[in-house]
């Protein structure tokens, strides 16, 4: 049962919540998660694609987290061209979010980690300025937590972050409208992604099928704020559906706000620090976020730890973690946000013109690069962001 004080409070359960308490208990330090939900893992709020290599950095890759191999992707371009890209040196996932972020919160308890579900925190508390614990309703009871750290996971505008002070809004014109099904009943090529660009598809935004096994998949679209106030998100998808898979089952529907704006750069103040897309770490040119989240987790979580032992919950102390986000993926989000403007700034024109530059390419020699450096020809200003990114500079 719940003790009155911790050293860290985790609010949040997904893969960045855990993340940080997994590591801040491993570090030594007494830590509580806190999920509003009554499961960890549940409802799933992503299309679920996670690169190989960037889960490799934390955990073993359990086949059953993994409900397709993604070995190459199909870039369709407004007038229905299709590009087909085969992925040199990365293969990706879709994820059975539900396995997966449930053993990532087991991990957590297992390294000392207490995970409580139906935990819904409504306000933090502070004394003297510095963020010194959570209120929360547990099963119908109000209950007080106090921590040194705070580390708020709690999703998209975080309340926690709020509560703070801190600015955690997202620009209209950065939000997405997000919709996807789950449909089964499709024929679909295994591990090839698809995804659409282009104003007839998803004006400010690209539409996806994503493979999820045998005649199943994930299949949505996000596009800017700016665009769905002429129509809606759920319009584009559904005359998408009824062109291309008229006969398929939708099983399940989420809907969402996807923030694609640059990251926060500074997410911390006394005794808090937020992660993942509390703190908008997710790449602005493709909306994923997990990985990212997952790293911020994983240096919030030691950041936590050397901090308690140190006894110092600043301000100051906790911009280790600000530093290590940047310089690990931030500085290259703010840079995929440039490039993300300037691209969705072409006309359907421009992407009908890429995509016949990257057809003209034999089939073997095609990379993603190759693409950017189509899409770098028709805006020559990004060649400097573009090759910052790949170089991982």
């Amino acid at each position: 049962m719940f003790k009155s004080k911790y050293d860290v409070v985790v609010v949040g359960g997904g893969p960045s919540g855990s993340m940080a308490a997994w590591e801040a208990a491993k570090g030594g330090a007494s830590v509580c998660m806190l999920e509003k939900d009554r499961d960890i893992g549940y409802p799933v709020r992503c299309g679920e694609a996670a690169g190989e290599s960037g889960l490799k950095q934390f955990v073993d890759i359990k086949d059953s987290w993994v409900a397709e191999r993604i070995t190459g992707a199909k870039l369709g371009s407004p007038s229905g061209k299709l590009v087909d890209v085969e992925f040199k040196s990365e293969t990706g996932f879709i994820l059975n979010r539900r396995v997966f972020d449930y053993d990532l919160s087991r991990y957590a308890a297992n390294a000392g980690a207490e995970v409580y579900t139906k935990a819904y925190v409504k306000n933090i508390s502070n004394a003297n300025g510095q963020v010194n614990g959570v209120v929360l309703d547990y099963l119908g009871e109000e209950k007080k937590i106090l921590a040194k750290i705070v580390i708020g996971a709690d999703g998209l505008t975080s309340r926690v972050g709020r509560w703070a002070g801190m600015k955690t809004q997202v620009r209209m014109k950065d939000m997405e409208s997000a919709l996807q099904y789950s449909v089964s009943n499709i024929d679909i090529e295994p591990n090839k992604m698809i995804m659409y660009v282009g104003k007839n598809h998803a004006p400010g935004g690209y539409l996806w099928v994503f493979p999820k096994g045998d005649k199943f998949a994930n299949i949505g679209i996000g596009i800017s704020g700016k665009y769905s106030k002429h129509k809606s998100a759920k319009k584009f998808l559904d005359e998408f559906m009824e062109r291309e898979y008229p006969d398929a089952a939708i099983l399940t529907t989420m809907c969402g706000g996807v923030p694609c704006g640059k990251p926060m750069r500074n997410p911390v103040s006394d005794g808090l620090m937020l992660v993942g897309d509390a703190a908008h770490q997710i790449n602005p040119m493709t909306g994923g976020g997990i990985v990212s989240g997952m790293k911020a987790g994983w240096i919030a979580g030691q950041v936590a730890a050397e901090a308690i032992i140190k006894e110092n919950y600043s301000v100051k102390m906790l911009n280790n973690y600000s530093d290590a986000m940047w310089k690990a993926f931030g500085k290259n989000y703010e840079r995929f946000y440039k490039i993300k403007e300037a691209v969705h700034n072409l006309s359907d024109e421009d992407l009908d013109y890429i995509a016949e530059q990257v057809l003209s390419i034999p089939h073997n020699k095609r990379t993603l690069s190759s693409v950017f450096k189509a899409a770098v020809f028709k805006k020559p200003a990004l060649i400097i962001d573009v090759l910052k990114v790949f170089a991982g500079v």
